[in-house]
């Protein structure tokens, strides 16, 4: 029986490249494991941001372009992005958040208190603390192991029509239904990073696609075999997948489910260290053989960034 073990990464659009770095490296300290471009937009970068190997279940990427409009979170898309924290570090999120002028709100859901806020786009994040997870060893800024970011807990679902999304989340990807409370339900992977989803019941206003929202969100399969698998069984299903694309760093289908979200599933392997050691991930502008040849032009084109430590933790 097909099945994900959870999310694979989430894709997101946003204005400025260098403000993107500075709060995901910078403020969440989250490692920048990949600098590309977007393979159908080459003048547009691709960034990618996870634990210190970028292990699916940990990765956020942006598509970062001035010219974008502003968008807005709604139906049709994953409207909270979840991150998973040490047990007992939640104090030390609040203080670090605060440092920031980032302003923050508690809420509970599911008996975990989630701290919420958004990032410099709008878009809505939140952490909860967990003990599922590895510990994220990569330690950047003002931010250690004992404290970092471990990877996803998951995502808020804004679906048009909440009933069909969770067809596919029970009987597609077979994630198991373990709860409603309010205007929750809740689903649960066997993944232990990015294994919780819930959707919202009360639709919210209509999503427009822009800058400072959720693009796509990626389910988890385990190799190119598995995607073959998936592919017919969606198709089987009546979703309409695309062709298995190559993504360079993972190969993956697309498909709308009925709720207007737009879903991948991208599989493991071969990961981020597939054209850069691990130790040096994130340093050089990598792109794909079939752009190698237009680099300079690119380099040219794309704005300059910089990693860099923020002065309020210097």
């Amino acid at each position: 029986m097909q099945k994900t073990a959870g999310l694979h990464h989430i894709t997101a659009m946003v204005n400025d490249a260098q403000r993107n770095i500075d709060f995901y490296a910078g403020v969440l300290g989250l490692r920048l494991i990949k600098k590309t471009i977007n393979f159908d937009r080459p003048e547009v970068y691709h960034l990618y941001f996870g634990n210190e190997t970028g292990d699916p279940g940990t990765v956020i990427t942006f598509f970062p372009w001035e010219k974008q409009l502003k968008g807005r979170i709604g139906t049709g898309q994953v409207g909270v992005t979840s991150y998973i924290i040490p047990k007992g570090s939640l104090p030390f999120w609040e203080s670090r958040l605060k440092k920031f002028n980032i302003e923050t709100q508690v809420f509970i859901r599911f008996g975990e208190k989630y701290l919420k806020f958004h990032d410099p786009d709008g878009l809505q994040l939140e952490l909860v603390e967990r003990d599922e997870g590895p510990i994220n060893l990569w330690e950047f800024g003002g931010v250690q192991a004992e404290t970092a970011i471990k990877g996803f807990g998951g995502a808020i679902l804004y679906s048009a029509q909440p009933h069909k999304t969770t067809e596919v989340l029970e009987n597609v990807l077979r994630l198991e239904c373990i709860g409603q409370e309010g205007d929750f339900l809740r689903f649960k992977a066997e993944g232990h990073l990015g294994n919780t989803v819930d959707i919202q019941l009360n639709p919210t206003v209509r999503g427009l696609m822009g800058a400072g929202t959720v693009h796509h969100i990626a389910w988890r399969a385990k190799d190119e075999e598995d995607l073959l698998r998936w592919r017919l069984l969606l198709h089987d299903k009546g979703y309409y997948p695309t062709e298995i694309r190559d993504r360079n760093y993972f190969k993956a289908v697309y498909f709308h489910e009925e709720g207007g979200i737009l879903f991948e599933i991208a599989t493991d392997p071969p990961g981020f260290s597939v054209d850069e050691p691990v130790d040096e991930l994130g340093v050089k502008l990598m792109l794909p053989s079939w752009l190698e040849s237009k680099r300079e032009e690119l380099e040219e084109t794309l704005p300059p960034v910089e990693l860099r430590v923020l002065e309020g933790d210097k």
